[in-house]
């Protein structure tokens, strides 16, 4: 059961604003950018990796990432204007994410690290490649592609998975937590049209799971009465899909069955289809940063193993003195003193700014 409240108004302004980034063309070219950087790196490695080395890179590889760059090309010219059957099954930028989670599954075979998937952290130059690749990736990229299962359950079936910080941790790499806007637009109290699970959806955009009130099935309308309610998350549609459900699983024998629900649309996207890409820019704010407070006199010191706090010149009257840079975040080090019998010890000792840099 999911944490977050479809109901609540900040929850459903913070979906409705990803669903919308994620099916943004500037999302998909900044992940296109981002992969080309890969690609580019993979190529050179594979050029260049020692002759012997036991951490080599599969060259096999190539094939793949060159097909997800075509792949990028076609989808990107037709999101441009307004095609979003590019996300349907078999269509270029759907076969760009199922090619992408293939490659980071077979990502590097060797049996000290993979066993039907990535079992240990990577050797040092592997995961640098590996980390690259996954800097391309965005969390739930997956919601707007066609549901291509015989279950046909819906791609999102809770907030979690775009909501919760915890659920962009993948283990052995981490993806970025988008930053939202200061204000996030108000979702769109839509009369509809409202489809059911199975029904070919009829027009782009975002669609929310909902129970119909009984007033509205029998036309009988009273005056600010609602007609909807609410039945689980928002999800995104490319027209021509059937419409899918939730998966109500038997705990157990883990049987699934499908659940239907009414779908209706809230949002229909017509973005591109004049072929201008407008300003996306608040898909890639940057969360602030905190100030950096500079410190002087007494307040200036730390100890050996605390954060650096400011980058400079910071020295110790300890021991005869020392001067170091240290940059900020790093931790302070120690100071290496002789004993009586010439051997090396290291001391704690207190470091004060000197000059910050």
């Amino acid at each position: 059961m999911s944490e977050y409240d479809m109901q609540d108004d900040v929850t459903r302004r913070k979906v409705f604003w990803l669903l919308q980034r994620l099916t943004s063309w500037s999302l998909w070219k900044a992940k296109c950018d981002a992969f080309k950087v890969f690609a580019g790196a993979y190529e050179t490695a594979i050029r260049t990796w020692p002759p012997g080395d036991p951490d080599t890179m599969e060259a096999d590889h190539l094939k793949t990432i060159y097909e997800i760059l075509k792949g990028y090309d076609q989808g990107l010219a037709e999101l441009a204007n307004g095609h979003r059957f590019v996300w349907r099954a078999g269509q270029a930028l759907e076969e760009v994410v199922r090619k992408f989670n293939d490659l980071g599954r077979y990502f590097y075979r060797n049996p000290n690290y993979w066993e039907r998937g990535q079992i240990a952290p990577y050797p040092p130059k592997v995961d640098a490649l590996y980390q690259l690749m996954r800097a391309s990736q965005v969390q739930m990229e997956g919601a707007p592609l066609e549901v291509w299962s015989d279950d046909n359950v819906a791609n999102l079936e809770g907030a979690d998975s775009l909501l919760d910080p915890a659920h962009y941790d993948h283990g052995f790499y981490t993806l970025e937590y988008p930053t939202f806007p200061a204000v996030l637009p108000e979702v769109p109290d839509s009369p509809g049209p409202v489809i059911q699970s199975g029904q070919e959806v009829p027009c782009d955009g975002i669609w929310e799971p909902v129970t119909i009130e009984p007033t509205r099935v029998l036309d009988t309308v009273p005056v600010d009465a609602k007609l909807f309610g609410n039945n689980g998350c928002f999800n995104y549609f490319v027209s021509g899909i059937a419409a899918p459900g939730f998966a109500d699983v038997d705990v157990d024998t883990f049987d699934v069955t499908l659940r239907a629900t009414h779908w209706r649309l809230l949002w229909e996207d017509l973005r591109y289809l004049d072929g201008v890409i407008p300003d996306e820019s608040q898909y890639f704010l940057r969360p602030l940063e905190k100030p950096e407070v500079f410190m002087s006199g007494a307040a200036a010191s730390v100890r050996t193993g605390d954060i650096c706090p400011v980058s400079g010149e910071w020295r110790t009257e300890e021991y005869g003195g020392k001067s170091v840079h240290v940059e900020r975040g790093a931790g302070m080090p120690d100071m290496l003193v002789k004993d009586s019998l010439g051997e090396f010890k290291a001391h704690w000792v207190t470091w004060r700014l000197v000059k910050d840099s």
